[in-house]
């Protein structure tokens, strides 16, 4: 019989390496991914020389961290552990893809160790780094990975301290919801002069009246249900006694109406410049009566085509629950015993099948390009039109001088919607880019 192939891997354990969360108590351990290649299914004879203190797991297709005791195939038995030399034989797969998993026995400890393998093939070791990003939440063996977007609870979930009073917060929160209360007023104020102007009938004798009455109810709608959704998400990050039921319901609802509310508003205003479009287009000929009972038709039915565009949303949101465990300082430090805290904590979570990202991908740049294209046609529209039919009654100056002048006029019309395109440039992106 022919002599078996030999094949060996030796490597350190320190500061340098990636940290997991082996036990899922918040305890760190150093550890070293190797990716083994079989050519053949057989049995392979692996000898391991450490130090005491190492600790050695054999894993099929790959190793998560966040989970490790998921695809465990071999675990050296915790009593072997200060044995200086181990011996294993293994079967292993060809078309299986396996991982050899180093670590430390104790929490942030520093060993060392060497592979031996034994075979009738060749058997190679390629050490992997672990230079993934992990979109998930919840706690260590207990997570749920997240849906595409950043929203408010990504942003404030891990900045608010849990079971603290505002006045106890971080700094940061205390700004933010000062703004949020400024945001709040200045909105409030600015709505309520809106509404006070566009209820005299005056400004409502054409359809443009009409939809800045609507849109100044929906602003004030828009900013009151994102100071509420802020002060939720503080709130029941504070106060862990609420119901499950307020949660789920929040978590379901809140989101998605302030949506609502934005893409409503937006949709009035883009109403206005077509409006405004159209009367140039019909001149004196342009009926004010039509155009009132249009833009009435118009205001009713936009909230039910945009609910209709993101009924999605609510079916796929849910409240994720995870407890995370810790030792007790103060346990430890009174009676020398490890005492284990779990503490519960939950997420909003929007989680969505590919086709229906996709289509919620789509809906977005809708509702968001939409809009900014109606001004901005209607914009140019109204100038090039109005500056046609200058040239024509005024013959004394060109065209192209009445052009000037109109744009000089309306530029406001084209700058102001590409300032608001501009602006909105990073919810789009938020809205797209990774949940990590």
């Amino acid at each position: 019989a022919s002599l078996p192939i030999f094949s060996n891997y030796s490597s350190e354990l320190t500061t340098y390496n990636q940290k997991y969360d082996k036990k899922c108590i918040r305890e760190y351990y150093y550890y070293e991914i190797i990716r083994l290649t079989v050519l053949i299914d057989a049995y392979y004879t692996f000898i391991i020389r450490k130090k005491y203190g190492t600790e050695m797991y054999i894993y099929a297709n790959d190793f998560d961290p966040l989970n490790p005791y998921r695809n465990s195939i071999l675990k050296e038995k915790e009593q072997c552990s200060q044995i200086d030399k181990m011996t294993y034989a293994v079967y292993l797969q060809s078309r299986v893809t396996y991982v050899l998993l180093a670590t430390t026995l104790h929490s942030l400890a520093q060993t060392s160790f060497s592979i031996e393998a034994y075979s009738s093939r060749n058997i190679s070791f390629q050490r992997i780094v672990d230079s993934s990003t992990y979109c998930y939440v919840g706690g260590p063996c207990n997570t749920q990975v997240k849906s595409i977007g950043l929203t408010l609870d990504d942003i404030l979930r891990f900045e608010v301290k849990r079971h603290r009073p505002m006045h106890h917060q971080s700094l940061l929160i205390k700004i933010t919801a000062a703004l949020s209360v400024i945001m709040f007023v200045v909105g409030l104020i600015s709505s309520a002069c809106s509404i006070l102007t566009f209820q005299n009938a005056s400004s409502r004798q054409v359809g443009c009246g009409l939809y800045l009455l609507a849109s100044s109810v929906t602003s004030l709608l828009s900013i009151t249900m994102f100071t509420i959704k802020f002060w939720f998400v503080v709130i029941t990050q504070m106060d862990m006694s609420i119901r499950p039921s307020v949660l789920e319901r929040g978590c379901k609802s809140i989101e998605t109406v302030l949506k609502l509310f934005f893409y409503w508003d937006t949709w009035l205003n883009a109403c206005v410049s077509v409006e405004r479009g159209m009367s140039v287009y019909k001149g004196v000929s342009f009926d004010k009566k039509k155009s009132k009972r249009y833009a009435r038709w118009i205001i009713f039915i936009l909230p039910i085509v945009i609910v209709g565009t993101i009924i999605h949303e609510p079916l796929y949101g849910h409240v994720f629950r995870y407890q995370i465990k810790r030792q007790s300082p103060i346990e430890k430090e009174t009676n020398g015993d490890d005492k284990i805290m779990v503490d519960t904590h939950f997420w909003c979570l929007t989680t969505y099948p590919q086709s229906v990202q996709d289509y919620n991908t789509a809906i977005l740049f809708i509702h968001l390009l939409g809009p900014f294209l109606a001004n901005l046609f209607s914009a140019l529209f109204i100038i090039i039109e109005s500056a046609r039919r200058r040239a024509e009654a005024q013959k004394r100056q060109s065209y192209r001088q009445h052009l000037r002048e109109q744009w000089d006029e309306h530029k406001q019309l084209v700058i102001s919607p590409m300032i608001l395109l501009l602006l909105s440039t990073p919810r789009l992106i938020i809205s797209l880019v990774s949940g990590c």
